[in-house]
């Protein structure tokens, strides 16, 4: 979309010869299309203003549409029937997780109420080890070292007990039938 220039036309030459010499140097000569060159050029202006200006009206706005456009919130509407669906879908899928975790949290429990518990009777077994030591003379050091291996050998079985009744646990829980375990280990 070319346009005629805004700029006078410029005078007609006075000179009959055609080529106008440039008067600064005498040898160089100014091509005859310079006028089509200068319109061309002129358009390539124009429509470079025009794009910058037609960019420029479509995103002088922008930061206050991103504004609106970021504290948009959007709510999607649906029927009570649809949010018990997928509430029960989602009972039904976590459900079994969470029982599972119960269980492991009650095993926990448990065998900690039981360390707990024989903990505490060595601890009273401990007590009253020192007691009776304190309160009873011995007659010699034989007796002592004698009460002293005792009371590892002591030590040593319970730990043992401990690790069978580990073991049965295990092998109950493993199996899922308590009872029948239970029985086969009873004298």
């Amino acid at each position: 979309m070319s346009r005629s220039s805004t700029l006078p036309r410029p005078r007609e030459s006075v000179f009959t010869g055609g080529l106008d010499p440039y008067r600064g140097d005498v040898n160089v000569v100014c091509p005859p299309n310079l006028r089509e060159c200068v319109l061309a050029m002129e358009d390539c202006c124009e429509e470079a203003h025009e794009a910058q200006q037609l960019l420029r009206n479509g995103t002088f706005d922008l930061p206050r549409m991103r504004k609106v456009l970021e504290s948009q919130r959007v709510f999607l509407l649906i029927d009570e029937g649809t949010v018990h669906k997928y509430k029960a879908d989602l009972a039904d899928e976590i459900e079994p997780q969470i029982n599972e975790l119960i269980d492991r949290a009650e095993k926990g429990l448990n065998a900690l109420t039981r360390r707990e518990g024989l903990i505490q009777s060595k601890v009273e077994v401990a007590q009253a080890m020192q007691s009776r030591v304190a309160t009873a003379p011995t007659s010699n050091k034989r007796e002592e070292r004698r009460l002293q291996m005792l009371s590892k050998q002591r030590r040593r079985l319970e730990d043992e007990v401990k690790v069978l009744e580990s073991e049965i646990l295990a092998h109950t829980l493993g199996t899922g039938n308590k009872r029948s375990t239970l029985r086969s280990f009873a004298p």
